[in-house]
């Protein structure tokens, strides 16, 4: 029998793990390896439901799996060498597991990388830890085009838009990962299961205002904010200041279908330590206006559904963004972008430096990519 490795938190046990088990197993004798405590909690920013011991428990009682232990490392690779001394055949990874950098290793290991179809088990539901927690029922958010802008250094040299969607929290998207990740935990610390009913607007101002209380030293642009709390996609108009001067809102579920069936997410590599994206930095007004040309013709693209256009607005935004923050983007990132940049019409980066995702633009499916939910309203 070939050996198959899987690793990751398995909280919560559900229909949904064990169905990952049994396709995994098919392709072998079953090894798991189940992330600490402590490297969930830093990965995470919050405990597990189920202690290590617990989750050991329950996942080596299940009758596909051959063994399991705890891994020893830390962070996204904390399995790392468990998986140099079981020497498996087979690595298998979910969809919203996969990244360039896993696959990479099982190359340089001999190591087959095979990505999960995750069928749920006959007629039950497709189950996720993330859909099972309360807390997730806040959303993410993703700057389509434009970001930077809500940065006043960036819209003082030269007014635009950021065009960003709220994201249903169907994936736990990787820390630091652009996504407004940050700006979500304090959300989460204010209201703890959801965004409250009430205005809006109002809403976002008060997490702006939790987030950045008076001597911040960096302020969190306010699209992060905004992002997470305002449904459906958004257009947000700056001008050098920290606030926007006019917000322009879209919830026709026909346009908002339309972007999700085209947008793709591939997992980068993490973040490098002792990163810092605003060195070297190249803020002036030529840089800041083709951010801001960017974003108007991806909001008109969208709204036109025009996916080559949208595509081309993309890229644009993302080669901006470069131009002005070197920094953002690296060799490794390039590298990724490479592989998939003939099968899209357009790409941008979620986050900045790594521990982020490639965003492209395609009418077709891109390989072991991921898909979101834009949410829709209350």
């Amino acid at each position: 029998m070939k050996k198959v490795f899987v690793s990751g938190c398995y909280d919560m046990l559900h229909s949904g793990h064990v169905a990952f088990f049994e396709e995994a197993a098919k392709y072998g004798d079953l090894y798991v390896g189940i992330g600490s405590d402590k490297t969930i909690n830093e990965l995470k920013a919050r405990k597990t439901f189920n202690s290590e011991q617990e989750r050991l428990y329950m996942v080596k009682s299940l009758k596909t799996v051959k063994d399991a232990w705890v891994n020893r490392g830390g962070g996204l690779l904390d399995f790392l060498d468990e998986l140099k001394e079981l020497k498996p055949d087979i690595f298998f990874v979910n969809g919203d597991g996969h990244s360039a950098l896993k696959e990479q290793i099982c190359q340089e290991l001999g190591i087959e990388y095979v990505v999960s179809k995750r069928v749920p088990h006959g007629e039950l539901p497709a189950r996720s830890t993330t859909a099972l927690r309360e807390e997730c029922r806040i959303p993410y958010r993703i700057d389509i085009a434009g970001g930077w802008l809500d940065q006043p250094n960036v819209s003082s040299q030269h007014p635009g838009s950021v065009v960003t969607i709220c994201i249903e929290p169907d994936y736990e998207f990787n820390d630091r990962s652009g996504m407004s990740t940050s700006s979500r935990k304090k959300a989460i610390e204010l209201w703890q299961v959801d965004i409250p009913t009430g205005d809006k607007e109002t809403l976002a101002k008060t997490l702006f205002c939790f987030e950045n209380p008076p001597g911040t030293k960096y302020v969190s642009g306010s699209q992060d904010s905004l992002g997470i709390v305002l449904p459906g996609l958004n257009k947000l108009d700056y001008n050098g200041e920290y606030w926007p001067s006019s917000i322009e809102k879209k919830l026709d579920d026909d346009i908002l279908s339309w972007l999700e069936q085209r947008l793709w997410l591939v997992p980068l590599y993490p973040r490098k330590d002792n990163y810092d994206v605003l060195a070297d930095t190249n803020i002036v007004p030529a840089n800041a206006k083709l951010l801001a040309d960017a974003a108007l013709n991806a909001w008109d693209a969208i709204i036109n559904k025009d996916i080559r256009r949208l595509g081309k607005a993309v890229s644009n935004g993302f080669e901006a963004q470069i131009a002005m923050f070197p920094n953002m983007a690296n060799k490794d990132i390039f590298e990724v972008l490479d592989k998939y940049k003939d099968k899209a019409l357009g790409w941008k980066l979620s986050g900045a430096g790594g521990g982020g995702y490639l965003i492209f633009v395609s009418e077709t499916p891109i390989e072991n990519a991921i898909q979101i939910r834009i949410r829709r309203g209350e």
